[in-house]
């Protein structure tokens, strides 16, 4: 017994993990600040990074030492503090870069959304973990959507379209560590990507009009406007599902119903949503989404973050050109390199080496959450973990994917390393949590 006491004590914090961490923030800071030094705000940004960095340090001790299920037990308020701020942040907060996401503080800025996503991570791991038994209706996964609905109504309010960008995949990897049924968590998905997809075809039809001339992409084109083209269509093709299904019935395949319900109903979703996107997207994300599709169409306006960055990296060969050395972003052709652009700054001043080594500890930070997830004393523990693994992985795909040309560019920084208080501060509340289910893994803890 004195041995087995013994170890929990010695185990109380998962070492290589805040190894891990130690080692990205170290990275992410030195980034920081060889990206800022041209900068005419360079020392409020050096200013407000190291006023983040003891907060955040705060904040995981705190948090680490909390038993994480007080927040199962307070669920209630975590989610209204959720929609307090988000609500709050409309009237009083102060806009920035085309979105009020922001309460302006005496020596800093705060944004709310980077909270609300792991108070959404422990709000639905409650529920997930109360509703096991009942994890493979549909009304269960209705709940988790309807949960997040208010959410992501509020963020849309702001707008933040990367923070819901961030937050719907997480919700989905939860559905699926948690045992839902593939096909539900499919039909999320499919509505998702036809939400996606449909604005992107449109968007291609509008840069190369010539495609217009072909008989059936114009018709197609003439879904993105709600109109007698789309009714007709759309009943025609509840139409022919029933028909199929009434068809199939008669010579007993028992396909359920709900299946074609299923699909008719995504794809109608999926169909409105896609004409609302498209309608609601602002200027600049427009533009965002058509340098995606094309880069040279605007390489001098929205195009040129993008290729100014996969210069800086392509510049920055094997080894790189040394810390404080680089001359892409130093020089200021990099815009936004201290933040949705850090990665560039790292390929420039480290080469291939320094990008794979980022890599690597990232791989090797999410491969521990998973690890600390099995290790979780309870299924609560255990679904919150997979929550903040899904927000590492999340983070991870659309910061390399964007530079790899495979995503549109978003405004969304990459944790641990790039500039932003408020998300140096929430990742570190998040490595807390992850930790306090660690050191509490044994019953005795």
């Amino acid at each position: 017994m004195f041995l087995q006491k013994s170890k929990i004590k010695k185990s109380r914090i998962d070492w290589f993990f805040i190894g891990i961490v130690a080692v990205l923030l170290t990275i992410g800071t030195i980034s920081i600040f060889s990206s800022v030094v041209s900068l005419p705000n360079q020392l409020k940004i050096v200013r407000t990074h190291l006023l983040a960095l003891p907060i955040a340090f705060i904040a995981f001790f705190i948090v680490w030492n909390f038993n994480y299920q007080v927040f199962q037990d307070q669920w209630k308020i975590v989610y209204s503090a959720m929609i307090i701020s988000l609500t709050a942040v409309l009237f009083f907060g102060i806009a920035d870069k085309g979105a009020q996401s922001w309460f302006r503080l005496p020596f800093f800025s705060v944004q709310p959304s980077e909270f609300v996503r792991i108070g959404l991570i422990l709000v639905i791991a409650n529920y997930l973990d109360k509703s096991m038994g009942k994890i493979k209706e549909f009304s269960t996964v209705l709940i988790v959507l309807l949960i997040s609905l208010p959410i992501f109504f509020l963020l849309i309010k702001q707008p933040d379209f990367s923070a819901i960008m961030t937050m719907l995949p997480i919700v989905l990897i939860m559905l699926f560590c948690a045992g839902a049924r593939l096909f539900h968590i499919f039909a999320i998905m499919g509505f998702v990507f036809i939400t996606v997809l449909l604005p992107i075809l449109w968007t291609m039809i509008d840069l190369n009009p010539e495609l217009a001339q072909n008989s059936f992409i114009n018709f197609f084109y003439n879904f993105s406007h709600v109109n007698w083209y789309l009714a007709a269509v759309l009943a025609i093709l509840i139409f022919f599902t029933y028909l199929l299904w009434f068809v199939l019935s008669k010579f007993y395949l028992n396909i359920p119903k709900l299946y074609f319900v299923g699909i008719i109903s995504v794809v109608t979703l999926g169909l409105f949503s896609g004409i609302a996107v498209k309608k609601q997207m602002k200027y600049y994300q427009q533009k965002r989404l058509e340098v995606f599709l094309s880069p040279d169409t605007d390489p001098k306006g929205a195009g040129y973050n993008l290729i100014q960055a996969q210069i800086a990296i392509g510049s920055g060969g094997l080894m790189g050109k040394g810390v404080f050395s680089g001359t892409q972003a130093k020089l200021g052709f990099v815009p936004e390199r201290h933040t949705d652009f850090i990665l560039a700054v790292i390929g420039e001043e480290m080469g291939f080496v320094g990008i794979i080594l980022v890599m690597s500890l990232y791989i090797f930070l999410m491969r521990r959450v998973i690890n600390i997830a099995y290790l979780a004393r309870d299924r609560f523990g255990y679904l919150v973990n997979c929550g903040i693994f899904g927000m590492f992985a999340v983070y991870f795909s659309i910061n390399f994917g964007m530079l790899l040309g495979l995503n549109p560019v978003a405004g969304v920084p990459l944790p641990l390393l790039s500039y932003g208080g408020s998300n140096l501060v929430s990742t570190m509340i998040a490595i807390g949590i992850t930790q306090s289910i660690y050191s509490r893994r044994y019953a005795l803890a």
